[in-house]
């Protein structure tokens, strides 16, 4: 390993005299999440000056998105802080005293409602009749046996066979199916609804994971995610305080809204270019599109960039400003990930970071909140879950365009009602949750309504006088909701996701090249700020580093896995820049 003091070029190559002038190694964090928030305020802390936060939409907060109407707020993105030992989100909630405890349930696996601790879940069919609550609760029993068992495979290192396909919706289902018929204590009605109930468990939990469907959930790496022991809690006063209280301490100007990015230009200084650079302009012009564009450089603090200044980053965005960089933080969603790789990173991403994004999973989840006068449930019943008898002997959980309201897993209350009037919150997720997307509130109000007044039995019910709905898929800036562990995938694909660019351990090079590196290109513990390539010169290590849910291993698809991948991609920049920084 040739260090920097081995070296008579290291003083003088590009970075360090960039650096030199600057004083300070400048940040771009491309998404104002929570991720975005946590990486900017945690850099801000530690000493860095040059930081600059990029968000797409007009507002902070990334997939929190609170609204309030009249007196309630409503949740159309997080809700929960799931789990209070040793999550930060709840610690930071906690000491700002925003929490309120809803179920202390260690998984919600259960059923019970996350609105509330009080009352029973009322599980109707489309026959107008209500489950039994024994039939119910020999149900819930028998389904939570066989999840736990899909956590075994995973934990305990468990084969798995053939007939799952490594699915856990493929593996439950036959599971759980198998069990029930082979029950001699049960009549044959009883089974029918029991069997019908699988496929109810599953679109819930196909909500929880944020998938099409829990068949193209990998059962063989589906014990990995880790949850957090403890209570599940809820912001009355909306989660957006969280992010508010992220945001609290970063300069106004640090965070620039309606600031789309087109495209990062990264490896820009290196002695073989693989890919389009942007050339480098004299100070003050910022503008790289044809046409009209910006000039003024505000994303960079206004000093420009020399003639003779090289910069490993260069971002472009929408509006034609391009922003130079030592690093750039991606917070962006696997969903924008999967729609824009190819144009967004010029040279092209590495090709096992390509393979991770396209064999993780992410798909959509959304709300439907429907406000009525006056309550038609009872005072006892936190949620309506809605069973479908036909789908008794049912093996998918795709229905075509026109029936995408049979993946509406059910309504929960929201409680307590002096907070939020008389209000139920519907789940669907997947393909059908896109299809619903594209219609408009009256419609998906009017089939609301008909579904609640087929599964209660009452024709009665009015329609809603409000509603509010989320539109995850749609979102070009989000294109889902969370990420999950897809079948064929593992959470070895999660941590090649988040592995900072261009690579430098030995086993791997920039751009997917299966070429040995020289020993030369491991990055000097000496001198941290720069590595050498005996081919290719002074490389900067670290200019793009990933952050955002699906870069977490364990807590991937949470808020806590957000916040604590921002502050693991700054914890690494604040240990490159210890010295500088001390």
């Amino acid at each position: 390993m040739q260090s920097c003091e081995s070296s008579v070029d290291s003083a003088d190559d590009p970075f360090s005299r960039g650096l030199r002038k600057r004083g300070q190694p400048r940040v771009v964090v491309i998404g104002a999440g929570l991720a975005g928030l946590a990486a900017a305020k945690a850099l801000l802390e530690q000493g860095f000056t040059d930081v600059t936060v990029l968000e797409a939409s007009s507002h902070i907060g990334g997939r929190v998105q609170s609204v309030k109407l009249g007196h309630a707020t409503f949740e159309l993105g997080a809700t929960w802080i799931h789990g209070s030992h040793g999550n930060p989100i709840y610690h930071l909630a906690e000491a700002s005293g925003l929490l309120e405890e809803t179920t202390d349930g260690e998984r919600s696996v259960g059923r019970i409602s996350l609105y509330s601790k009080n009352g029973v879940a009322c599980y109707l069919t489309n026959h107008g009749r209500r489950i039994p609550k024994d039939v119910v609760e020999e149900f819930s029993d028998l389904y939570n046996e066989v999840y736990n068992l899909t956590q075994e495979f995973f934990r305990h290192g468990k084969p798995v066979n053939a007939e799952s396909q490594n699915s856990v919706g493929v593996f439950t289902r036959e599971e759980v199916r198998n069990r029930i018929r082979d029950d001699p204590d049960d009549t044959e009605a009883t089974k029918r609804l029991k069997l019908a109930m699988i496929q109810q468990y599953l679109k819930v939990e196909s909500c929880e994971s944020s998938s099409h469907s829990m068949d193209e959930v990998s059962l063989s790496a589906f014990g990995e995610w880790t949850e957090i022991p403890g209570a599940h809690h809820i912001i009355p006063s909306g989660f957006m305080r969280v992010v508010e209280l992220l945001a609290d301490g970063i300069p106004a100007h640090v965070i620039q809204l309606g600031k789309p990015v087109r495209c990062i230009h990264w490896d820009q200084a290196s002695a073989h270019p693989r890919g389009p650079e942007i050339e480098p302009r004299v100070k003050g012009d910022h503008n790289h599109c044809t046409g009209e564009g910006r000039q003024s450089g505000e994303g960079s603090q206004g000093d420009g960039w020399d003639e003779d200044e090289q910069w490993p980053v260069v971002v472009e965005c929408e509006d034609c400003e391009v922003i130079p960089a030592d690093h750039v933080i991606v917070t962006v969603s696997l969903g924008v990930l999967k729609r824009q790789y190819t144009s967004f990173f010029q040279p092209g991403l590495p090709t096992e970071k390509v393979a991770a994004i396209h064999r993780l999973g992410i798909s959509t989840t959304d709300k439907i909140f429907l406000e009525f006068e006056e309550p038609f449930w009872g005072p006892e019943c936190n949620s309506l879950q809605f069973v479908w008898e036909d789908e008794a002997e049912s093996r998918t959980l795709t229905y075509p365009p026109e029936l995408w309201f049979r993946k509406i897993c059910g309504f929960d209350v929201l409680y307590p009602p002096e907070r939020y009037g008389h209000v139920l919150s519907g789940w669907i997720c997947g393909e059908e949750a896109l299809v619903m997307e594209k219609c408009d509130d009256e419609a998906v109000a009017e089939i609301c309504t008909e579904m609640l007044r087929q599964f209660t039995g009452n024709p009665n019910i009015p329609k809603p006088r409000r509603i509010l709905r989320s539109a995850w898929g749609s979102n070009p800036y989000f294109r889902g909701s969370y990420s999950y562990t897809q079948v064929g995938s593992s959470g070895a694909d999660v941590e090649k996701l988040a592995k900072p660019l261009p690579y430098t351990e030995s086993s791997k090079t920039a751009h997917g090249s299966s070429t040995k590196q020289q020993p030369g290109h491991l990055l000097s513990s000496k001198c941290p700020e720069q590595s050498l390539d005996s081919n290719r010169g002074f490389i900067k290590p670290m200019q793009v580093l990933f952050s955002g849910e699906a870069t977490h291993r364990k807590y991937y698809s949470t808020t806590h896995g957000a916040l604590l991948s921002g502050q693991r991609e700054a914890a690494r920049l604040i240990e490159m820049y210890r010295d500088r920084f001390q």
